[in-house]
């Protein structure tokens, strides 16, 4: 598609989409509104009145877009299984890579519109013939970690206008053009078909006999406890345990085939020195193959560590860490940085 001056937008009713949109007016893109039907608790769809409201004040074409059964099959259904296996799910990073950005590519497409934009955190820059995603100016909302597995013909098209910018100015501005019910809508957090506790989540959407109590035991296999099921557990986990021993403990590892989970009191014994990806993307590999000044981050803030990455011979990504790291879940994503561009990353297995 040749490249003009038309935009489409995902709106969800935030603060952030709906900022977005008044900034690419701005600068005088032709602005397409879409909101996307995701997940609506208790059939709460008062995000897509705002949404059309928002549109028709700004006098711009809404659409909406419904992808419900889509985001069960895609999402949510691969969240529960992923819980159900041992594993720790990332499905805002699926959502973004593989639902989110392709869809609006995909409508954009069908009405000849060439840029596609979200209000992300994130930047974007060509360096050495290809697109980056480049970590958004405020650190405390940066989501580049979630766009690690976007291809080129997306980043491309993309267009970010809330990259350099913080969220407190993001509200100043809504406030400025009188849109106060933007500027003062509270921020989602978490997950957002099951924003506070996933384990009420399974509760609700697994057969009850699939999730059963089962035994805490140490590192050398002697039960020292009961839990109420594999799946509310992950690697790592200190919090909410539901077991007193006097002394921190953490989870080791998570054996769903006889519903045991492993405990350990020491820290150090989480530790691991390697880890290896699949369902992996990286933007140059000429930039991240072989090279000793990469950083991976497996956690969305407060965590990176020196690596180097090898392809390996069953198609897996190899990640030699510099210092060792804990608490590496299966089902967990690995992003890979140099200073604050994202190379590339994938799932760990």
């Amino acid at each position: 598609m040749k490249e003009n001056k038309k935009v489409l937008l995902g709106m969800s009713g935030g603060t952030d989409s709906s900022v977005a949109a008044l900034l690419l007016l701005d600068t005088g893109y032709d602005v397409t509104g879409v909101t996307f039907r995701f997940y609506e608790k208790d059939n709460n769809t008062e995000y897509l009145d705002d949404a059309r409201y928002l549109c028709e004040k700004l006098n711009i074409p809404h659409i909406t877009y419904d992808l419900r059964d889509k985001f069960k099959e895609y999402i949510i259904d691969y969240f529960i299984k992923e819980y159900m296996s041992g594993r720790t799910p990332v499905p805002c990073t699926l959502c973004n890579n593989y639902l989110k950005w392709p869809i609006l590519r995909e409508i954009a497409d069908k009405e000849g519109i060439y840029h596609i934009a979200t209000g992300h955190y994130v930047q974007k820059k060509f360096i050495k013939g290809y697109w980056h995603i480049i970590n958004g100016a405020d650190p405390d909302k940066d989501q580049s970690f979630f766009l690690w597995g976007l291809p080129q013909d997306i980043l491309q098209r993309m267009l970010l206008p809330l990259g350099g910018l913080t969220k407190t100015r993001i509200r100043e501005i809504a406030a400025e053009r009188g849109f106060m019910k933007v500027a003062t809508k509270k921020d989602s957090l978490g997950v957002c078909f099951c924003p506070m506790d996933y384990r009420s989540f399974l509760k609700k959407n697994v057969d009850t006999e699939s999730i059963k109590p089962g035994i805490f035991c140490d590192e050398e296999g002697n039960q020292i406890g009961i839990h109420d099921g594999f799946p509310f557990f992950t690697v790592g986990q200190r919090r909410g345990l539901g077991i007193y021993l006097n002394k921190a403990v953490f989870v080791k590892d998570i054996i769903p085939k006889e519903n045991k989970i492993i405990l350990s009191d020491n820290i150090k014994s989480l530790e691991k020195n390697e880890m290896w990806l699949t369902d992996w993307n990286i933007t140059n590999e000429e930039s991240l193959i072989g090279k000793d000044d990469v950083i991976v981050k497996i956690r969305y803030r407060k965590q990176a560590n020196r690596c180097r990455v090898e392809k390996s011979g069953d198609g897996r990504l190899h990640v030699i860490l510099f210092e060792p790291l804990a608490s590496i879940a299966s089902g967990q994503a690995a992003a890979f940085y140099r200073n604050n561009m994202v190379l590339g990353g994938g799932i760990i297995v």
